[in-house]
C-alpha cells in the first residue's frame, strides 16, 4: 500500500476504475442529456467538466501523441487532493463519441435525439467493467432505424403510374421508415436513377395512409420546375398540385392548404417567405439540395424558418470538394446530427481531410448511416433497362422568355400574312426560317441574328446543361452531347473552357475525325460533343454511358440513331439519354408534331422534304406559334 504524506499534492487512489455513463430524455423526447465518469466508492464522479478544461487548457488530447506510451494515463480529479490514473486510451475512445461537446465545460450534455447512436459508440467503448444507464428509445436507436428501413413497407402505392425498379423500392421503403421515425434524410442516388419517382411514391404513400394531413412543399431550381411538374403529372395525376411561379402566383396564396404539393423555386422562395411560413407542411423536398449547401444563403436561412415536420434533401453529388457540403445537406435533412458547422470542421473535416484519419472516417459514416442513401449507377447496373431516356423540360424566364414570346408574335404574325397572300404550300421558307430564330431562341439567344436578341446573354438551357455535366462527370460518366447547330456547340465549348472541364470536338468543320474518336474511347477525355451531321452516323463510340440531346431532332428514329453512337453492340454499359425541351415553346410543340406529323416536323427541323410545299394545315401552323 502507497501512503501520501498530507504535504504532497494529490493522493493517487489504486485499483482500475469503474465507467459509467447515464442518459435520459428530455424536452418532449426531442433531446437527451448525458454525463460519463468514474465510480470511486460506490459514488459517481461526474469528469465531463474536468475533461473539458483539461482539453480547452490543452493538458489533455484527444489525439495521441507520438512519443505517448501504450499505458500512458491521464489523473482523473475525484476531489481536490484525490486522484484516478486512468489509460489515455481508453479515456480517448469514450471521448471520442462526445468530441464535438466538449468545448466548454459543463455538468451534463445536451444532445438532440438523433444523436442518439453516440450512446451506443460509447457503450461499444466501455471497458468490461463499465455500464451506461440509458431508456430503451434512447440505446439502440439507429440499429432500430436500420431494422425499420428492412421492415417498413414498400408497396407500391395506390395512384403510382407504371413499375418501381427493386432500388427504387428499396429508396421508398427507405423513405417510408424515416417518416415513421418523424426523421428526414439525404436521398443521393446518381442522376437518371429515378430520385423523382421515389419521391413521388413516397408521398403517394404518406396520402394513402392519412399521413398526408399538410401539404409537401418541394423546393427546386428554376430549371427542374416543368421537369416535376411533368413528372408529377405522368407518374402521380392523383397528387393536387400547386406551382408558385411568375407574378401571377399571388393569387394562388390563400390556396396552398388544398393542394398535396406546393412546387416553388429556390430563387421564390426569400420572396414568398411570409406566405409560406404561415402554412405548416407535412415534408418539406429540397431538390438538388447542394444549391443551398452554403449555410448562408439567403434561400437557407428561409428554408430553416419554414415549419416542416421532416426535410428531405435530394442530390446527385452530396460531396464535390469537400466534406463541408455534406455537413450542410446533412445538417438540412436531420438537425443537429453532426454537430453545428465549427465543430463538425474541427472534429470530423481537418482529421478526415489533412490526417486521412481512418477512425474519424469510421465513426462519421456509421453516425450518417441511417440517414443517407445513395445508390450508383454501378451498384444498381443489373436493374437497369439497356437505355433509359430521360426528358429534361427546361423553363424559360427574363429576358430570354420576353425575347421568345416578342419573336413568337412578331414572325406568327410576319408568317400569317405571307400564308394568306401565298397559301400555306407556297410559304415553305419563310415558316422554317421563322421557326428556326424561335428554336435558336430555345437554345441561346446568341445564335439569333436580330438585333433585339443582341443584348439577351440568358440561355436557361445553357445554365441547366452546365448544372448537369459537373455532376454527371463526377460520377465518372462518359457523356456524348449532340447538337443540331455547330455555333451552339461552339458556346458551349467557351462554357466547359471557362469551368477547365476537359472535351473534344466534332463537326463538319473537324478534319482528323479519327483524333478526338481515340481520345473519348481511349478514356483520355470524358465528354464528346457532336454535331447532328458530323456525329450522328457512322461512329463506334461504346465507351459512352450518357448521351444529351441539347435540341430536339425531328423523329424518334433520328434520335435513337444518335443515341446508337453508344448503345450498340460491344457496349456493356446501360446507356442515358437526355433530351433538353424548353416548355411552352417550339420545341415541345415539336415533340408533339414528332408523333402526329413526322414528316412536317421533318421539314421543321431540318428543312427534309420540298421546301415549297410543306405538308401542314393553318391548325398546325397555328399550334408551332402559340403561346402556351
Amino acid at each position: 500500500v502507497v501512503e501520501y504524506a498530507s504535504t504532497f499534492p494529490f493522493e493517487v487512489l489504486e485499483g482500475p476504475p469503474r465507467w459509467y455513463g447515464v442518459a435520459h430524455a428530455d424536452d418532449g423526447g426531442e433531446a437527451f442529456e448525458f454525463e460519463m465518469g468514474i465510480e470511486v466508492e460506490g459514488k459517481r464522479v461526474n469528469l465531463l467538466p474536468t475533461v473539458a478544461r483539461a482539453l480547452s487548457e490543452h493538458t489533455l488530447s484527444l489525439t495521441t501523441p507520438e512519443n505517448e506510451t501504450r499505458d500512458a494515463v491521464w489523473y482523473a480529479p475525484v476531489d481536490d487532493r484525490r486522484r484516478v490514473a486512468v489509460p489515455l486510451a481508453t479515456l480517448r475512445k469514450l471521448l471520442a463519441p462526445l468530441a464535438e461537446y466538449l468545448t466548454h465545460p459543463r455538468d451534463k450534455l445536451r444532445l438532440p435525439r438523433v444523436q442518439a447512436g453516440r450512446l451506443e459508440e460509447f457503450e461499444n467503448a466501455l471497458p468490461k467493467n463499465g455500464k451506461l444507464d440509458a431508456p430503451k428509445d434512447l440505446t439502440g436507436f439507429t440499429t432500430r432505424l436500420r431494422e425499420a428501413a428492412e421492415h417498413a413497407s414498400d408497396a407500391v402505392p395506390e395512384g403510382l403510374v407504371g413499375e418501381l425498379r427493386p432500388y427504387q423500392r428499396e429508396g421508398l421503403r427507405w423513405l417510408n421508415a424515416l417518416a415513421d421515425a418523424g426523421l428526414g434524410g439525404v436521398l443521393a442516388d446518381d442522376m437518371g436513377l429515378g430520385k423523382t419517382v421515389q419521391l413521388l411514391a413516397h408521398i403517394l404513400a404518406l396520402k394513402q395512409n392519412s399521413a398526408l394531413t399538410q401539404p409537401a412543399l418541394i423546393v427546386a431550381p428554376t430549371s427542374l420546375i416543368p421537369n416535376w411538374q411533368s413528372e408529377t403529372a405522368r407518374f402521380a395525376p392523383s397528387l393536387k398540385i400547386l406551382t408558385l411561379h411568375g407574378p401571377e402566383r399571388v393569387k394562388s396564396f390563400d390556396r396552398l392548404a388544398g393542394h398535396d404539393i406546393i412546387l416553388t423555386s429556390y430563387a421564390l422562395l426569400p420572396r414568398d417567405l411570409s406566405v409560406l411560413r404561415e402554412q405548416p407542411f407535412a415534408l418539406v423536398v429540397l431538390d438538388e439540395a447542394q444549391q443551398v449547401k452554403n449555410p448562408r444563403t439567403q434561400a437557407r436561412r428561409a428554408l430553416l424558418s419554414i415549419g416542416a415536420k421532416r426535410r428531405v434533401c435530394m442530390t446527385g453529388t452530396p460531396l464535390e470538394n469537400h466534406l463541408g457540403e455534406l455537413w450542410s445537406q446533412v445538417d438540412l435533412a436531420v438537425p443537429g446530427l453532426l454537430g453545428d458547422e465549427g465543430s463538425f470542421r474541427r472534429h470530423y473535416r481537418i482529421p478526415i481531410e489533412r490526417q486521412a484519419d481512418a477512425d474519424c472516417q469510421a465513426r462519421l459514416n456509421h453516425r450518417i448511416a441511417p440517414f443517407i442513401l445513395r445508390r450508383t449507377k454501378a451498384q444498381v447496373v443489373a436493374e437497369l433497362p439497356a437505355k433509359t431516356e430521360i426528358a429534361r423540360q427546361v423553363m424559360l424566364s427574363g429576358r430570354q422568355r420576353e425575347l421568345y414570346d416578342a419573336l413568337r408574335i412578331s414572325l406568327g404574325e410576319e408568317v400569317r400574312e405571307v400564308v394568306r397572300q401565298r397559301g400555306i404550300e407556297h410559304s415553305g421558307i419563310i415558316v422554317l426560317d421563322a421557326l428556326l430564330k424561335l428554336r435558336q431562341t430555345c437554345c441561346d439567344p446568341r445564335l439569333v441574328k436580330l438585333e433585339s436578341a443582341r443584348s439577351v446573354r440568358e440561355s436557361a438551357k445553357l445554365e441547366l446543361l452546365m448544372d448537369m455535366l459537373p455532376d454527371l462527370l463526377s460520377e465518372g460518366r462518359r457523356v456524348l452531347l449532340f447538337s443540331q447547330f455547330t455555333e451552339m456547340l461552339a458556346l458551349i465549348a467557351r462554357e466547359l473552357n471557362r469551368r477547365h472541364l476537359d472535351y473534344v470536338t466534332l463537326t463538319g468543320d473537324t478534319r482528323d475525325r479519327a483524333e478526338p474518336v481515340r481520345k473519348f474511347q481511349d478514356g483520355e477525355v470524358p465528354l464528346f460533343l457532336l454535331s447532328l451531321k458530323a456525329g450522328g452516323v457512322g461512329l463506334n463510340l461504346t465507351a459512352a454511358d450518357t448521351v444529351i440531346h441539347y435540341d430536339p431532332w425531328w423523329n424518334p428514329a433520328a434520335e435513337t440513331q444518335a443515341a446508337d453512337r453508344a448503345h450498340r453492340i460491344g457496349q456493356d454499359k446501360p446507356v442515358f439519354v437526355y433530351r433538353l425541351i424548353c416548355a411552352d415553346t417550339v420545341e415541345e410543340r415539336i415533340e408533339d408534331l414528332k408523333a402526329r406529323k413526322a414528316e412536317l416536323a421533318q421539314a421543321v427541323l431540318e428543312g427534309g422534304g420540298t421546301r415549297d410545299k410543306l405538308k401542314f394545315d393553318e391548325e398546325d401552323l397555328n399550334a408551332l406559334f402559340a403561346a402556351e
